[in-house]
């Protein structure tokens, strides 16, 4: 009998050591936007412009997001085998700054600050077979005294080319590369003279 429960401890005792391979066996994916992109400006900025970009404690951590619509579109989830390189907002800011030349918010003599409030970054599955990339936000124009100057709505929305932690990742990606385009198209339109002073 003695031996008989010496055999059920040491069984017990290495199932313990292989059960947490079981179902997690493949490593940590670690994910960032992808390679340095081709700056979107021809030459660099006249005048500096500093870029803000801010997101609530719980989407600025470094878990990949996404939501069950079908299920519980409240429900905000985390992929369990793949994380960010770092936080979203911060990976979002380093990456507009490469596109559209903006300065750290703080440093240099910027005249206009470039807010970017981010509301939503997640992947939201309409069906099993259906997903999109999702960021909503605001962005605004200040002043030096942080006056609004300006304000643009963030509604972005891209495909999600499968439907696991990767193609999450394709998306949110696709809608920060869209975000650089609407920025700098909004940019545009605004007058010439607003940071001027």
């Amino acid at each position: 009998m003695r031996w008989l429960a010496i055999l059920i401890f040491c069984g017990l005792l290495s199932a313990c050591f292989t059960a947490g391979k079981r179902g997690g066996d493949s490593a940590l994916a670690v994910y960032d936007f992808g390679p340095p992109p081709v700056r979107l400006l021809a030459s660099p900025r006249p005048q500096p412009m500093a870029l803000e970009v801010r997101a609530p404690l719980w989407f600025d951590s470094l878990g990949i997001d996404y939501r069950l619509a079908y299920v519980d579109a409240a429900r905000l989830r985390e992929y369990g085998r793949a994380r960010w390189v770092g936080p979203p907002a911060q990976m979002m800011q380093q990456r507009l700054m490469q596109l559209l030349d903006y300065s750290m918010s703080g440093q240099g003599q910027s005249r206009c600050l470039v807010r970017v409030d981010i509301t939503e970054f997640s992947q939201v599955f309409a069906s099993p077979e259906s997903s999109q990339g999702i960021l909503r936000g605001r962005a605004v124009l200040l002043d030096r005294s942080r006056r609004q100057l300006a304000e643009l709505d963030l509604k972005i929305d891209k495909p999600a080319p499968s439907q696991d932690a990767r193609g999450g990742v394709s998306a949110l990606s696709a809608t920060v590369a869209q975000l650089a385009d609407d920025l700098l198209v909004w940019e545009r339109g605004i007058s010439a003279g607003a940071c001027s002073g």
